[in-house]
């Protein structure tokens, strides 16, 4: 690896500056979390689905250290979501190795390795710098596929490693984008509305969200949804039926909020069961979907094959373009926003059914709280039911009912609009 090549990812070195174009818009929440990680020595695994803003947000963390005195020579960035970085973990020492000759930094070198997963035997590599350097090197890594914090990782890098995930973006984040400030959210409440429906047609990626072409926007959603696919997976796990992966993500999509079991889709899709579990699976490491499963003080129970479970996209606006569904889908639409929400909020989410269902029951420590979501401001009597079925068997259970635009507290039960939930 020669010195043009670096020079590529490293314009600081010469400018001593981050181009403004790499610096995208600000995202405040991620940067203060990752901000108070930089002075730690663990490695920072930045994680998350592809196109969701890791690379900019690297380039932030660049700017940020550069703005606090670090010398921009201590600081290397590399990409390998490229070809080099099927070489193996030699691409890694060559990167590294070629940094030191060119830059010989005094004191302390951040170095920033994007799409980390594509570069074979990286942990061990990284273990032995980590673990010679110490205090000596900072690592930033992001990869586009949660494997990237399993396995071969979970075992060499124990106590080595802090991990911050991303997501497409929030809708405060939304808003922030779009140049709305919700200083005073009740005065504000119609053009928040406005924004919630767009944010729930065309979801949170960056770029979707400031491009103002839909056209284009959707042939980005499509590019976003293959390249997940085919790069992210089938590439990496060697998948031989592709069309059936392309076809059980696509159905994953325009099913989204709805109980299945995995029997159900191999009978759909015309795959074995075992095959319909692996491949879900895969498209969970690549972010594109989350599983949930049901609630049960049981581990047996919550993760039987035979319990139905449900599924949900990464983003709204690309389970939109890829089933070519949104008006009618309202309601599902709202409901995947909160799963993504709680995920986001770091919250490990269930659903339970008795007679009635409740969407998501989210459990921290001892505290349960069972959340049922409807978008229309005319509740159906089942959502209601559902929760008080829940509190009967789980007494002192937390309960929320989300709506479109009714508030109130009723029964025991906290009833709260979409977008002031969101934003809360």
């Amino acid at each position: 690896m020669d010195e043009e090549v670096l020079g590529k990812w490293n314009p600081w070195w010469v400018y001593g500056k981050v181009p403004e174009s790499q610096l995208g818009k600000p995202r405040p929440e991620l940067a203060g979390e990752i901000g108070r990680l930089i002075d730690a020595k663990e490695v920072i695994a930045v994680s998350g689905v592809r196109r969701s803003g890791k690379s900019t947000l690297l380039y932030q963390v660049v700017a940020r250290l550069i703005s606090e005195g670090v010398q921009p020579k201590n600081i290397l960035y590399f990409n390998f979501d490229e070809n080099i970085g099927t070489a193996g973990s030699n691409a890694l020492e060559e990167a590294y190795r070629e940094f030191l000759r060119l830059n010989n930094p005094k004191g302390r070198a951040y170095v920033f390795f994007d799409e980390i997963q594509n570069v074979k035997g990286w942990e061990r590599w990284m273990k032995a710098t980590y673990d010679l350097k110490g205090a000596g090197i900072k690592f930033f890594i992001t990869g586009s596929n949660s494997a990237l914090l399993s396995s071969d990782l979970a075992t060499l890098l124990t106590g080595r490693l802090l991990q911050v995930r991303v997501f497409p973006l929030s809708f405060a984040e939304f808003l922030s984008f779009n140049g709305v400030q919700p200083a005073a959210p009740a005065l504000q409440k119609d053009e928040i509305m406005h924004y919630l429906s767009k944010y729930l047609e065309w979801g949170g990626f960056p770029e979707v969200v400031l491009g103002a072409d839909e056209l284009v926007n959707r042939q980005r959603l499509k590019e976003y949804f293959d390249s997940i696919l085919f790069r992210d997976i089938v590439a990496s796990r060697k998948i031989r039926e592709t069309a059936k992966l392309v076809e059980l993500a696509q159905y994953a999509l325009a099913n989204v909020a709805t109980a299945f079991s995995y029997s159900s889709i191999a009978r759909a899709i015309g795959l074995n069961m075992n095959s319909v579990k692996e491949y879900l699976g895969f498209l969970e490491q690549a972010y594109l979907v989350f599983q949930v499963n049901y609630f049960s003080y049981s581990l047996k129970e919550t993760l039987g094959m035979q319990k139905p479970k449900k599924m949900y996209a990464v983003d709204c606006g690309m389970r939109n373009v890829i089933a070519s569904r949104f008006s009618q889908d309202a309601g599902r639409l709202a409901e995947n926003a909160v799963l993504v929400e709680l995920k986001r909020r770091g919250s490990e989410a269930y659903f339970w059914r008795g007679r009635r269902e409740v969407d998501f029951v989210v459990r921290e420590g001892r505290k349960l709280t069972a959340i049922n979501v409807t978008y229309s401001d005319t509740i159906r009597e089942r959502e209601v039911e559902g929760l008080r079925e829940f509190a009967a068997k789980h007494k002192g259970a937390e309960l929320v009912l989300i709506t479109k635009g009714v508030e109130k507290k009723e029964s025991g039960i906290a009833f709260v609009p979409l977008w002031k939930w969101l934003l809360q």
